[in-house]
């Protein structure tokens, strides 16, 4: 028997990348998931492969409609949901300078808004069945600053932040809120141009780790904090980065890896 066994979860962003992994792995240790996304030929794709496990909902994350109507669908057919894994985000790069005001905007509604609306959708369900998991995806970037990412720094600082006041509230309901931080993942946004083996892990010099992560590296603490295993874990962020919000290394000193 799965760790998320008879779990119903609803996954954001689920048509690809951490998402991808998560349904697959959430639905392996099996919970019942619903892929949420705007992509809804590879959601449906993704969810005919993994099966009767598995089934799309179309959601823009900024929309509250939408998100009224995926919730009320999963408590419909399935009486409840478990789960939330608010993973859909996108990223804006532009020096503090070159912002342009319709892009931040975008950028808050999906990361920031998205996420807020999520909790809120999906709380009266889980505080009325007395349990559930949100788990809200920031970035190391919402622990610490990046030159040219402002906009994305903003959204995944404040994620970190609204998932500590989220588990002041729903705690006393036993729904527990979590944050979880990627570093470098190699994903679609995270690997643009699609490179492979040693040339890609060079970037990660100054990770401990040095390399690239993987999505299923990030589902694994995803499907964690959704299971009974983490039942006294909320409010906390955990760092899925292979080391990178650690710091820096300073060359010429002991452990510098040059």
């Amino acid at each position: 028997m799965g760790r998320l066994e008879d779990k119903v979860a609803i996954i954001t962003g689920g048509a690809k990348g951490m998402g991808e992994a998560t349904a697959r792995l959430m639905a392996r240790e099996g919970a019942k998931v619903v892929i949420a996304d705007v992509d809804d030929a590879r959601g449906q794709a993704l969810a005919a492969e993994i099966g009767d496990s598995a089934e799309y909902a179309h959601l823009d994350v900024s929309n509250e409609s939408e998100w009224q109507a995926v919730v009320n669908g999963a408590v419909a057919k399935h009486g409840r949901v478990d789960a939330l894994v608010n993973n859909a985000g996108i990223l804006y790069m532009a020096g503090v300078a070159d912002i342009e005001l319709d892009r931040l905007n975008q950028v808050l509604q999906v990361n920031l808004v998205g996420t807020i609306l999520g909790v809120k959708t999906v709380a009266p369900a889980m505080t009325a069945a007395g349990r559930g998991s949100i788990i809200n995806i920031s970035s190391v970037d919402g622990l610490r600053g990046v030159n040219g990412l402002s906009s994305y720094v903003a959204s995944k600082w404040a994620v970190r932040g609204v998932t500590k006041a989220q588990s002041l509230e729903l705690g006393p309901h036993k729904v527990r809120v979590n944050s979880v931080h990627p570093g470098g993942v190699n994903t679609e946004l995270g690997n643009p141009m699609g490179e492979t083996g040693a040339s890609l892990d060079a970037h990660y010099g100054a990770v401990p780790l040095q390399r690239i992560g993987r999505p299923e590296e990030v589902a694994a603490v995803s499907a964690f904090l959704a299971s009974d295993e983490a039942s006294y874990i909320t409010g906390a962020e955990i760092a899925v980065d292979g080391g990178w919000s650690s710091g820096v290394y300073y060359a010429g000193l002991p452990g510098d890896p040059a």
